[in-house]
């Protein structure tokens, strides 16, 4: 018996209407500063371990690269900015859900030199770095864009530095691109995360930037307003979780979020 095309159209809509199940089977998609690889792929593992869920697919980028790709309506579920600003960026266009927003991590940024330099430096006021770089270059995060290097140069700038190296800085993509020119001694000397320095065993950290040098380091956490993922908000309170901290607190990240259950 032919059906009437009326039947078929309506039939063939039901998939669309009536398998939620289906429409939640995609992965949980992540957004997160190059500079939380580590600590957030190991606390994906023990939510999967934990939960029997699969584990999120995290792309990892530069926080403006990350947000702009949300702004153009990439399917992130979650954001994890290194900085306030880009979030700040995403909430005043409604892209992410203010009930969800919160300070979850801090961190400190470091002068690191290849392993086996003997690059000392004392940051204080004044400081010049050209000594130590000698003919190379500094590497750092785009320090217009990316908050690695809009911090690094916020210190710089503070320590009266900044004028003598900033047409000898060689900015990278994000935090981790710096990090790896460092490690591969094609910079003499970089600016990253303390957090970074401590997952690269091919770097060593000559010195730490004064606290007070720059604006406070803080990556803030929301949920993409377009995101209707089942597992999204469960991932978020999973990160403030017992489990979770500790895998951050393994890499040198500080905790800035009240603890919650895992459940």
């Amino acid at each position: 018996m032919r059906m009437s095309r009326r039947l078929i159209i309506a039939l063939a809509a039901l998939p669309l209407l009536a398998t939620p199940a289906l429409a939640q089977s995609k992965d949980l998609v992540v957004f997160a500063a190059a500079s939380l690889k580590n600590a957030l792929d190991e606390a994906a593992t023990r939510w999967a371990r934990e939960t029997g869920r699969p584990p999120p697919k995290i792309s990892y980028a530069g926080s403006s690269s990350l947000a702009r790709q949300i702004e153009q309506g990439a399917p992130a579920d979650l954001f994890l900015s290194a900085d306030l600003d880009w979030m700040d960026h995403l909430d005043t266009r409604g892209l992410i859900r203010k009930e969800t927003r919160l300070n979850l991590l801090g961190n400190a940024i470091v002068l690191i030199a290849p392993k086996g330099s003997q690059a000392r430096l004392d940051l204080a006021d004044g400081v010049d770095l050209s000594p130590a770089l000698g003919s190379g270059r500094l590497a750092m995060a785009n320090v217009e864009a990316v908050p690695a290097g809009k911090y690094g140069k916020a210190a710089l700038e503070r320590l009266r530095a900044w004028d003598r190296v900033k047409d000898r800085v060689a900015q990278a993509e994000n935090v981790r691109a710096a990090l790896l020119l460092v490690a591969r001694g094609e910079a003499p000397l970089g600016i990253v995360y303390a957090t970074d320095a401590a997952a690269e065993p091919n770097v060593t950290v000559i010195a730490s930037f004064p606290r007070d040098s720059h604006p406070p380091i803080i990556y803030p956490v929301a949920a993409v307003a377009g995101s209707a993922h089942a597992d999204a908000l469960p991932f978020l309170r999973f990160l403030r979780s017992a489990k979770a901290r500790s895998a951050f607190t393994a890499q040198g990240f500080t905790l800035l979020a009240e603890p919650a259950n895992a459940s």
